[in-house]
């Protein structure tokens, strides 16, 4: 009996070393990201995970608001993630909330805002700042998102443009799905959002950019949580989110990449 003792714990002794090496090397890194990178983010995850011995778990959030999914409701829900990944001025309230750590703020790339219509129905102009503002009055529907592009558009491009007043029952915020969808429905004729957030769904016309001298260009970053036990493996991801072998794909998505110095 005694020699099968030991050779029991033995094999004890083995399998919980194994493990616990495997758990000291290997993590599961929890992310979640805003819709404007949410695409190049899926692209780019297996890429790292054949680099890596570790994997990502990917959640999805919009930047801010109320919504029940956006990112701000759900760390207020006590939710757990490794990383953020979010539009930086959200992020740096963060910062400043104590959320995400000091010092690890890592511009990805720089967004802009597009417009769409259903596939196959008249294209407006919105090449220049008057022809948007006409383009904007004659639409019988506009759908705009609920997080950093539509913030902008509602409460400082509308009145800009002196706007706001009328489309008060034309223009509808869209929470917790793409602005896109609702349009490819037919829900909304004109639709307004981050470019890569427009560009990966069917059934829509791409019209372009907002004009230059009314475009907001925002830098969507990556931050690690302040209460992460990833944080070795968290930088390993931030850094290869910004790197050149990122940068393409993150391109091809729609938006343009930044490839960052890293702050630690």
């Amino acid at each position: 009996m005694k020699p099968l003792r030991h050779l029991q714990r033995s094999f004890l002794a083995f399998a919980l070393s194994v493990g616990l090496s495997v758990s000291a090397y290997a993590v599961e890194i929890h992310v979640i990201t805003s819709g404007a990178f949410a695409t190049a983010f899926q692209e780019l995850v297996p890429l790292y995970e054949k680099q890596s011995t570790d994997t990502v778990k990917i959640s999805f959030g919009s930047s801010m608001g109320t919504a029940p999914d956006s990112i701000p409701t759900r760390l207020g829900r006590n939710e757990t993630f490794d990383i953020l990944i979010l539009a930086g001025p959200a992020l740096e309230g963060f910062i400043k909330q104590g959320a995400v750590a000091t010092g690890t703020r890592v511009d990805l790339a720089n967004s802009t805002i597009g417009a769409v219509v259903k596939k196959g129905a008249p294209k407006p102009d919105i090449s220049t700042v008057a022809a948007l503002k006409n383009t904007l009055l004659q639409a019988k529907s506009i759908a705009y998102s609920a997080s950093a592009s539509g913030t902008y558009l509602s409460t400082e491009l509308f009145v800009k443009l002196g706007v706001a007043e009328q489309l008060k029952t034309t223009a509808k915020k869209i929470y917790s799905e793409r602005v896109g969808s609702v349009v490819a429905r037919g829900e909304a004729e004109l639709g307004f959002q981050q470019v890569s957030e427009l560009l990966s769904i069917e059934g829509l016309d791409y019209l372009g950019e907002i004009p230059a001298e009314v475009q907001q260009t925002v830098p969507f970053s990556a931050g690690i949580t302040s209460t992460t036990q990833q944080v070795k493996a968290a930088k390993a991801l931030i850094e290869f989110l910004a790197s050149d072998k990122a940068a393409p794909i993150i391109k091809k998505t729609g938006m343009n990449p930044i490839v960052s110095k890293m702050p630690w």
